[in-house]
């Protein structure tokens, strides 16, 4: 299971993403805009065993938090969700 402590401060994610893996699935927090123009926390997961740009586009799924210390918390909690609810896709890399 993956833990808010497992994430880098805002301080880093205001200056560069954020990448990590647990349990075959990897992932990236990152400052971008959403469709509206918003400034937001966008989260992408993927599977192992290739890097964010070497994977293709339709294995990644991705979601949208406010850009705040309670949007990485909801993060953490959507990421935990994607590992625990695809868990076959991130066993049978």
């Amino acid at each position: 299971m993956i833990q808010r402590e497992d994430i880098l401060s805002m301080e880093y994610l205001k200056k560069t993403e954020y990448t990590g893996c647990h349990q075959g699935m990897r992932y990236r927090l990152e400052k971008a805009q959403n469709d509206q123009g918003e400034e937001k926390l966008k989260v992408t997961v993927w599977p192992e065993p290739f890097n964010f740009f070497c994977t293709a586009q339709e294995l990644k799924t991705s979601a949208f938090f406010d850009f705040s210390e309670d949007g990485v918390t909801d993060a953490v909690a959507w990421m935990n969700d994607r590992l625990f609810e695809d868990k076959d896709k991130w066993e049978n890399i």
